[in-house]
C-alpha cells in the first residue's frame, strides 16, 4: 500500500483528535512513565499524551515513514519508532499503551488484545478508540462504487474485507479474561463538513486508501466522481448549508 499522506491526513485534524482527548481523559494513571501510542501518524495524538504526561518516557510507533518524518518535527523530545502493531514489542512493559483510530487496520483482534496486555505493566492500560462506521453510507458506498464501476478484481479482496471490529461483548471477554478491568462506550460524532465534498477529503486519507491505490490516476478520478455522486444521495444538506457526517467509534479502556 502506499505511503500516508500527513498533510491529507491532518485536513481535519481538530474533528480527529477530539476522540483522542475523550480517550485520554478516561485514563486513571496520573504517574505514568512509559507511554506508548501506537498508530501515531502525524504525532496529533502523541501531542495531547506528552502535555498530560511531560515527565514520562513517550513513544510513538507506527508503519509509516512519511508519518513519522511529520511526529518527529513536531515533538523533537519525544522518540519515535517504525513498527508493525502485530508485532511491536516496547524494550520495557508500558504503563499505557494508547491506540487512537489505528487498531481497525491491524486484523486479527482475537489475538493482538493478549498481545499488548501482555506489554503492560501490572496496573498499566490500554486504551484504544476505533471507527466503527463500516456500515455508515461513507464506507458502505465505497464498496458499491467499486462493484459499480467494474473495478472489484483490480481493486482486489482486501478492500472488501476491511477489518470488522469483534462485538462490544467479545472485546469485554476477551480483556477481562487477561485480567483487565473494562470500560467500554460507543459514542456517534456528528461532524459538522462544509459540503459533500469535504466527506470525500476525509475519507481520500484513510478509507479510500484500499480502494483508490490500485488504480491509475484516470480511474481514481472516475472513481472519485461516482462516489460523490452517490454521496450527494445520501447526505442532506442542512439549512445553513453545513452537511453532518455522523461518525460512530468504540471506545475500550483496560487495566490490568
Amino acid at each position: 500500500m502506499k505511503e500516508w499522506n500527513p498533510e491529507l491526513y491532518l485536513q481535519f485534524e481538530a474533528e480527529r483528535t477530539r476522540p483522542a482527548r475523550e480517550l485520554l481523559a478516561r485514563i486513571d494513571h496520573s504517574d505514568a512513565k512509559y507511554i506508548s501510542d501506537l498508530g501515531c501518524g502525524p504525532g496529533n495524538s502523541t501531542q495531547l499524551l506528552y502535555q498530560a504526561y511531560p515527565q514520562s518516557a513517550i513513544t510513538g510507533v507506527d508503519s509509516s515513514e512519511t508519518m513519522l518524518v511529520q511526529a518527529k518535527q513536531r515533538l523533537p523530545s519525544c522518540r519515535f519508532q517504525r513498527a508493525d502493531i502485530s508485532t511491536w514489542q516496547p524494550d520495557v512493559a508500558q504503563d499505557i499503551i494508547y491506540a487512537n483510530a489505528s487498531l481497525q487496520w491491524v486484523s486479527g483482534h482475537q489475538k493482538l488484545m493478549p498481545h499488548l496486555v501482555q506489554q503492560l505493566t501490572d496496573g498499566g492500560t490500554l486504551a484504544f478508540q476505533v471507527p466503527d462506521n463500516l456500515d455508515q453510507p461513507s464506507h458502505a458506498l465505497m464498496r458499491k462504487v467499486a462493484i459499480d464501476g467494474q473495478w472489484e478484481s483490480k481493486i482486489g479482496e482486501d478492500a472488501f474485507r476491511s477489518n470488522r471490529l469483534l462485538t462490544t461483548n467479545a472485546y469485554y471477554d476477551l480483556l477481562s479474561g487477561c485480567g483487565c478491568k473494562v470500560d467500554t462506550w460507543r459514542t456517534t460524532f456528528y461532524h459538522v463538513m462544509p459540503s459533500v465534498s469535504a466527506i470525500v477529503e476525509w475519507v481520500r486519507s484513510t478509507g479510500l486508501r484500499p480502494f483508490l491505490n490500485p488504480l491509475h490516476e484516470s480511474e481514481q478520478q472516475e472513481f472519485l466522481h461516482m462516489y460523490l455522486s452517490e454521496l450527494e444521495q445520501a447526505y442532506g444538506v442542512r439549512k445553513d448549508g453545513n452537511v453532518l457526517l455522523a461518525f460512530p467509534r468504540l471506545f475500550v479502556v483496560a487495566q490490568r
